[in-house]
């Protein structure tokens, strides 16, 4: 009964995110989440830093897991 925030574009504006050891696993959790019926928001692909996913769980909740570990050096 609690209310989400609204989707805006792309994001929520809040959500999880989770760095990933490899492309293999992006893709493994986007293939588990999309299984259990999250919604696609960006399917498994290269950006311009990383390659990483995002889904909205059943309960609209934002999920990015990604291969982008900020606080190490490229």
């Amino acid at each position: 009964g609690y209310d989400r925030p609204a989707r805006k574009g792309e994001t929520t504006g809040r959500g999880a995110y989770l760095s990933m050891p490899d492309e293999a696993a992006v893709d493994a959790v986007y293939a588990s989440a999309a299984a259990a019926g999250a919604t696609t928001v960006w399917e498994p692909g290269r950006s311009e830093w990383n390659y990483r996913c995002r889904v909205l769980d059943p309960e609209g909740n934002e999920w990015t897991f990604a291969t982008l570990r900020p606080a190490e050096a490229s």
